[in-house]
């Protein structure tokens, strides 16, 4: 053995004896979290978006438009309303634009404010503040809450613990109901409710969307974004050094310590050690021990410690939003808005732009009426009776508008082509859709034995400017 290798300390841990079982735990045992209320800016700013996201997504499906719902998305027929917009499958494009929109939204927000989403947005902080709210008013503040569950059952405890499950299960229910009622109408969800007479699906996403509201918000709350959700895993890969993250001013704070009234306290930092940081945060973290992925930006010990500075006599940002660089002196925190303009978001931005644009350039420019062309393979020519070649197609014409139409069919694309059909102009009822017949004829010596490129022209009887193309092929032999 060389030299090098001899001073190495080897630690030799115990080894039970032969039979004897040691059992090792891979896991650590999950804790209860009792997050202690608080009141500041951010909280308040938190109250506001719960509030706001709540009455958006409790409140849009009873608005109407034009006599329905206003916003519906009707899986049976295949139509999605929004307000005045009425989209089919065919319009999915628009959907991977909006994912796409939201999803380099977020990775551009991400990289700018870090997981401000995570804090005030996600629906799983907005369900598990609203859980917050029921336990802190029926059951107590921290202390009480915390007092309650060391206490044995007893009538007054069984009682404010059915008061508020059965609270936060009406919540839950509520969301449900609301969710389906998204996909069917809302007002007939609730003519049905007294009798329950809901279809096999309604039941299901109702109680699975209810059960899960329930459970994330109601028991797992922290865990959920501690071990389920990917973003707080690859969050990291969004995050620089110009990131804005809530930070503890360590150079400012440290030596923590408490005051003792009229003695000296020159040797220690601002902080106080109070740990009320600690009690506040959802997902009970330490913020003074550095940015940890499980931290999801909601501020609340920002305002904790505001509190406390200002009791002490301190200034404020003790903890406070700010970003690496700023806090290691690299720049004064007033220059961090100009670092916004760093190669990624710049990117992040540009992509979500030009998806954006080419989005609304698409709704702008969309006609309010589609159409599909299917030839009948069952009978792919015949000849009538003055020798011309005949192919038949389906058009299905579909009004995407609030009103009705009226169109007018033409075809082109072969010398002395003809259209046949049993009604010159075709009617179509708003947000409908009507299947036409019609036989297309061709002089013989022009369809000759193959596949020949036509298209039928559909026009609109009414504004004669919105008309649409759709190609097709005449059979010939």
């Amino acid at each position: 053995m060389s030299d090098s290798l001899k001073d190495i300390p080897v630690k030799v841990e115990h080894v039970p004896p032969e039979g004897d079982a040691t059992e090792i735990s891979l896991y650590e045992a999950a804790k209860k979290i009792y997050p202690r209320s608080v009141r500041g800016v951010f909280n308040n700013w938190r109250v506001f978006v719960v509030l706001a996201t709540q009455l958006v997504y409790l409140g849009l499906p009873w608005l109407s438009w034009n006599g329905r719902q206003a916003v519906l998305f009707d899986m049976v027929e295949r139509k999605f309303f929004l307000f005045g917009m009425t989209f089919w499958p065919q319009d999915f494009i628009f959907l991977s634009a909006l994912l796409m929109c939201c999803a380099f939204g977020l990775f551009a927000w991400t990289t700018i404010a870090g997981r401000l989403w995570c804090g005030y947005s996600c629906p799983q902080t907005v369900y598990t503040e609203i859980m917050l709210w029921i336990e802190h008013w029926v059951e107590g503040d921290r202390a009480k809450r915390m007092k309650l569950d060391k206490s044995p059952m007893s009538l007054r405890k069984f009682r404010l613990k059915f008061t508020k499950h059965a609270l936060m299960i009406a919540f839950s229910l509520l969301t449900g109901f609301t969710l389906v009622g998204y996909f069917t109408p809302i007002r007939s969800l609730v003519e049905a409710a007294p009798t329950f007479s809901y279809g096999t699906w309604e039941i299901f996403w109702m109680f699975f969307y209810s059960g899960f509201t329930y459970l994330f918000a109601g028991f797992m709350r922290e865990q959920v974004c501690k071990y389920m959700c990917p973003y707080a895993r690859f969050q990291s890969v969004m995050f620089d050094a110009d990131t804005l993250i809530i930070s503890y001013d360590e150079k400012r704070g440290e030596p923590r310590g408490a005051r003792k009234k009229g003695a000296e306290n020159a040797n220690l930092g601002d902080c106080v050690n109070c740990s009320i940081c600690v009690q506040v945060c959802p997902v009970g973290i330490d913020i003074r021990n550095g940015l940890q992925y499980e931290c999801i930006g909601c501020a609340a010990c920002i305002d904790a410690c505001d509190e406390v500075m200002d009791k002490v006599g301190s200034p404020r940002g003790l903890i406070r939003y700010t970003t690496e660089n700023a806090l290691e002196g690299k720049y004064p925190e007033s220059q961090i808005v100009s670092r916004l303009k760093r190669p990624r978001v710049v990117l992040y931005c540009l992509v979500v732009g030009i998806v954006f644009a080419a989005a609304v350039t698409g709704l702008i420019l969309k006609k309010p009426f589609k159409v599909d062309v299917l030839r009948d393979r069952a009978s792919l020519v015949r000849e009538t009776d003055d020798g011309w070649l005949e192919n038949s197609y389906s058009l299905k014409i579909m009004n995407v508008s609030e009103g009705t139409q009226r169109f007018r069919i033409s075809v082109k694309g072969m010398p002395d082509i003809r259209l046949t059909m049993d009604q010159k102009v075709v009617e179509v009822k708003p947000t409908a859709n009507e299947t036409v017949g019609v036989r297309v004829q061709a002089d013989p010596q022009y369809a000759t034995k193959g596949s020949h490129e036509i298209h039928f022209v559909i026009e609109s009887v009414d504004n004669p400017s919105l008309r649409l193309e759709e190609k097709s092929s005449f059979i010939g032999e």
